[in-house]
């Protein structure tokens, strides 16, 4: 079983910078695909960016310049540095972790104001 608990997001303004971490528990993630997933109030969940095994990245093209995501292989952790935030990337932000199955964890709230 893994766990996966997201920290970091929050109030910000617009052009403002966030950096979402990751932590995954029960085993290690070091040979495994993880990312971040997004989801807005009255929107269906959109892939932000995912990380794989070689640490080569793939991006939504509404972030593409202006996120960047990371892996700590040795910290079992996974980040999303989010800059030049916009109102439009208000959402809740929930982690994956692929291993069979798809585990998730509980999501962190990041809100921008105008």
């Amino acid at each position: 079983q893994v766990q996966l608990v997201e920290s970091g997001g929050g109030l910000v303004q617009a052009g403002g910078s966030l950096r979402l971490s990751c932590v995954a528990s029960g085993r290690s993630i070091n040979s495994n695909t993880m990312g971040w997933y997004r989801q807005a109030p009255g929107k269906q969940r959109e892939l932000v960016a995912s990380i794989s095994s070689d640490s080569s990245t793939n991006y939504a093209n509404s972030v593409k310049g202006r996120f960047t995501i990371s892996r700590d292989n040795a910290e079992n952790t996974v980040y999303l540095q989010m800059n030049s935030l916009k109102p439009e990337d208000a959402a809740v932000y929930f982690c994956y972790v692929d291993i069979y199955i798809r585990y998730w964890g509980k999501g962190t709230q990041v809100t921008v104001s105008s």
